[in-house]
C-alpha cells in the first residue's frame, strides 16, 4: 500500500508537472496572445491586437494595444501594459488575471453612431482542456484620456488616475476615477476639474454612482448616469452650485446680471436624437442696462428699472438639436416689475412671447398706457404681452412701438387740453422738438391703422382729421421761421 500511494503521488507530481509545462508553453506562444487580443476585442466591440509578450515566469508584459471599431467604441490606443496568470484559474476554466496595471489608455467614443452588436467571437471548436474566459481581478491606469462625441459636441478628459476590482461573481466591477480634467464645448465653462468618480459595471452597462468636480473658482458640479455599451444609449444627470452669473453666461449677460447660480441638467440619446435639459436659478441677483428696462426707465421717467434687484430669477431649458428653448422664464423684482413668458432660440434668431406685468402708477406719465396698453391682471399688476424677435446681437422688442401708438392715440383724444403734457412727454423721451414729435406720432399712427380703427368710436372725426379730413380743431403747424427749440419745455429731471 505504501508503495502504491508513493507511486500515485510521483505520477500525480509527474502529471502536474506536465500539465504545468503544457499550460506555460501555451501561454508562450503566440496562440495565447491572439486569443488575448480576441478576447479584449470582443469584450469592447472592436478588432485589436497586443504587441509582443515578453515573459517572466508567468508575469508578461507588451508594449501596446491598439484597436479600432464601428460602434460606439471607436479608436482604443494602451501602452505599457503587464499582468500576471493565475493557474489555479484553470480549476474552473477561466484565465484569471491578477495585478493588470497599463500606463496609458487612450480612448475614443462616439454615441451619434448606430449601435454596433459586439463583434462575435470565432467560431472554432473549445479547448477541452485549455479555459476560454479571461477573468481579471482588476486594472489600474495610471493615466486615461477620452474624447467622446456628443450630438451637442465633443467632450475630452485627460490625466485620470483609474482603479478598478472584481466584485461578485461574473464580469462585475468597480472603479474609482481621481484628478485629471475634462473639456466642454462651452465657452464659458470650458474645463472642469475632476475630483472624485465611482463607477459600477455589470451586465453591459456602465454605472456612474458618483461624480464630483469642480468649475471655474469655487464651482462645484455632481453627476450620476449610466451608459449601455450594446445599444449605445446613455443618460446622465446632475447639479452645479456656487457659480456666478459672469463664469456662466456670455460677455452681454455677464455685465447685465449678477448674482450665484443654481442649475441642474439631464442629457440622454434614448431617442432619435441627443437631448438635454435642466433649469437655471439666480439668487442675490441685480439686473442692470437691459435695453426693455432702459426703455421703460424713459417712459416711466424713474432710474428704478436701471437697476434691478431680482426677488425670483429662474428658467427650464431644452436643447435639442441645436435649438435652445427657455421655459417656465421668470425675472420679478417685488413691486416693482414681473417678466414671465418663453423664449426660443435658433442659431442666433430669437422668437419670445412674454408677458409683463409693472406695478400701477408706474406708467402714468404716458397717456394711454396704463389703459390700452396694459391691463389689471393676477399679483396686482398691470400686464401687457411682449413680443422679443430678432437676433442674439439685435434684439427687438414691440412694447415701445404700442406705447408710442398709445400715446399717440390719447394724444388725440384729449385735445387740446393736454396737448402741451404730451409734447413735453415726447420730448423727454426722444429728445426731439414737439413738431418732430407730432409728426413722428402722425407716422406711427398711419403704421397703425388697424390700431387706430380699433378706437374709431372714442377719437370720432379727429381720426378722419388726422389721416386726410380737416378735425373740428386743427393742430397749430409750427412756424418753420421759429426755433421749436426754444419755446419747447425742458425735459424733466429724472429722479
Amino acid at each position: 500500500m505504501v508503495k502504491t500511494g508513493i507511486i500515485l503521488l510521483i505520477l500525480s507530481l509527474a502529471f502536474s508537472a506536465i500539465g504545468y509545462g503544457m499550460l506555460k508553453s501555451y501561454l508562450h506562444s503566440d496562440a495565447f496572445r491572439r486569443f488575448l487580443s480576441a478576447e479584449l476585442s470582443n469584450a469592447a466591440g472592436v478588432r485589436g491586437e497586443f504587441g509582443s509578450f515578453r515573459w517572466d515566469g508567468l508575469e508578461v508584459r507588451t508594449d501596446r494595444f491598439e484597436a479600432a471599431g464601428d460602434g460606439v467604441v471607436g479608436d482604443v490606443h494602451a501602452t505599457d501594459l503587464s499582468t500576471e496568470v493565475i493557474l489555479s484559474g484553470v480549476r474552473r476554466g477561466v484565465w484569471q488575471l491578477r495585478g493588470t496595471s497599463l500606463r496609458r489608455l487612450d480612448l475614443t467614443l462616439d454615441a451619434t453612431r448606430n449601435p454596433q452588436t459586439l463583434t462575435p467571437k470565432e467560431n472554432k471548436k473549445k479547448s477541452r482542456w485549455l479555459p476560454n474566459e479571461v477573468e481579471p481581478d482588476g486594472l489600474e491606469i495610471r493615466d486615461l484620456s477620452i474624447k467622446a462625441k456628443f450630438g451637442n459636441g465633443s467632450v475630452t478628459s485627460g490625466g485620470m488616475g483609474v482603479t478598478v476590482q472584481k466584485t461578485g461573481s461574473g464580469h462585475s466591477y468597480q472603479a474609482e476615477l481621481v484628478g485629471g480634467t475634462i473639456r466642454l464645448p462651452f465657452e464659458k465653462i470650458a474645463e472642469l476639474r475632476h475630483t472624485r468618480s465611482r463607477l459600477r459595471y455589470q451586465g453591459g452597462r456602465l454605472f456612474i454612482t458618483e461624480a464630483t468636480l469642480g468649475a471655474r473658482e469655487r464651482g462645484r458640479i455632481t453627476a450620476t448616469g449610466e451608459w449601455d455599451f450594446s445599444s449605445g444609449q446613455y443618460a446622465l444627470q446632475g447639479a452645479a452650485k456656487d457659480l456666478t452669473c459672469e463664469e456662466v453666461f456670455n460677455e452681454d449677460w455677464s455685465k447685465r446680471l449678477t448674482g450665484d447660480v443654481l442649475l441642474d441638467f439631464s442629457a440622454d440619446n434614448l431617442s432619435e436624437l441627443s437631448k438635454a435639459s435642466g433649469s437655471i436659478q439666480i439668487r442675490n441677483g441685480v439686473l442692470t442696462a437691459l435695453p426693455l428696462l432702459d426703455t421703460l426707465a424713459a417712459y416711466a421717467d424713474t432710474r428704478r428699472f436701471r437697476m434691478l434687484t431680482l426677488h425670483e430669477a429662474q428658467t427650464d431649458w431644452h436643447c435639442r438639436d441645436g435649438e435652445w428653448l427657455f421655459t417656465n422664464f421668470v425675472l420679478a423684482s417685488d413691486g416693482l416689475v414681473r417678466l414671465e413668458g418663453t423664449l426660443r432660440v435658433r442659431g442666433r434668431e430669437l422668437d419670445g412671447n412674454f408677458r409683463l406685468g409693472l406695478v400701477p402708477g408706474i406708467l402714468t406719465s404716458i397717456p394711454g398706457a396704463e389703459t390700452h396698453v396694459f391691463q389689471a391682471g393676477e399679483r396686482g399688476l398691470l400686464w401687457t404681452p411682449l413680443r422679443i424677435t430678432g437676433t442674439l446681437d439685435e434684439p427687438k422688442e414691440d412694447l415701445s412701438d404700442r406705447l408710442i401708438e398709445a400715446a399717440g392715440s390719447r394724444m388725440f383724444e384729449v385735445i387740446p387740453e393736454t396737448g402741451g403734457k404730451v409734447l413735453k412727454f415726447t420730448r423727454s423721451i426722444f429728445g426731439e422738438t414737439p413738431a418732430d414729435a407730432v409728426n413722428k406720432g402722425l407716422d406711427t399712427l398711419e403704421k397703425g391703422a388697424d390700431i387706430i380703427d380699433s378706437t374709431s368710436g372714442i377719437l370720432g372725426g379727429t381720426i378722419g382729421g388726422i389721416l386726410g379730413h380737416p378735425p373740428s380743431k386743427a393742430i397749430p403747424e409750427p412756424d418753420p421761421k421759429s426755433d421749436v427749440r426754444e419755446t419747447a419745455p425742458p425735459p424733466p429731471k429724472v429722479e
